[in-house]
């Protein structure tokens, strides 16, 4: 009969394996998995298209890629800006349904911006809430660390697009793709950051990577536990929610959330 004690040394043994392979410096996917089952709570609500309100586990409060007032997606209960009062507001790059509320919302509240060191100088705000970095950059946030990753889009006129890796306290990490297409760097983000989270742009149109291909760069390059789509049904050229379900049928990982549904993983 298998003991709880035998249990608990199988297991141990299995993590000092893992160290003396050098896996001990960073998680991998699959201890990532184990190690969010004891971990403290994160909470997501999706505001629409790709705007994120994240509480971390210590309580700092996150808002990405802000566009509320307008969006055609976000209800107008949600729409009073002033409700907002982040800590931190990250931007992944210059498209107005990106950064629409960034600058209103940071000048009310006193949030920090975090993005693109030429987008964020460019804003006008006081230098104390200018957080600007570039690709490859890693700004701490509160109990988070914000890790700056490419993407393959457009921001004109000013910086370049990326994505942004928060590592969050517990050993979990979530991976905003931010707009982009699948792209070969994929694989270097899984391997140093092992996002457990992925908040997946699937947008499809004339704009974005669609259901499919956003499909495949989950299969080709991560081991999420958690896959919430965005960037989806705002308008009628971006691919609708039925479309999403369709190109991941049968993922038990996917989680379609409601806009303004709050979720705690």
């Amino acid at each position: 009969m298998t003991t709880r004690w035998s249990r608990d040394r199988a297991r141990t043994t299995v993590w000092l394996l893992a160290a003396l392979c050098g896996f001990g410096g960073r998680l991998s996917a699959q201890g990532a998995a184990t190690a969010a089952r004891g971990a403290p709570p994160i909470e997501i609500t999706w505001l629409g298209h790709a705007t994120f309100w994240i509480v971390s586990p210590g309580g700092t409060r996150l808002l990405l890629d802000p566009w509320i007032k307008g969006n055609p997606s976000t209800p107008d209960s949600l729409q009073d800006l002033g409700r907002y009062r982040p800590n931190f507001i990250l931007v992944t790059h210059s498209h107005l349904d990106h950064t629409a509320d960034a600058k209103a919302i940071a000048l009310a509240s006193g949030a920090k911006v975090i993005g693109t060191y030429d987008w964020v100088s460019a804003q006008g705000l006081p230098d104390s809430l200018q957080l600007g970095g570039n690709v490859g950059g890693t700004i701490k946030a509160g109990d988070v660390t914000v890790h700056i990753v490419p993407a393959m889009h457009g921001s004109s006129p000013d910086g370049r697009p990326v994505g942004f890796v928060l590592d969050f306290a517990g050993g979990r990490s979530l991976y905003d793709t931010g707009d982009t297409w699948i792209f070969g760097d994929m694989a270097l983000i899984n391997e140093l950051y092992h996002p457990s989270i992925v908040l997946l742009n699937v947008g499809r149109g004339p704009y974005t990577e669609d259901p499919p291909t956003a499909a495949l760069a989950i299969k080709k390059y991560f081991q999420p536990d958690v896959i919430i789509p965005m960037h989806f049904g705002t308008f009628p050229a971006l691919a609708t929610e039925a479309e999403v379900r369709a190109a991941f049928a049968g993922d038990r990982r996917l989680r379609v959330l409601k806009v303004g549904q709050r979720t705690t993983l």
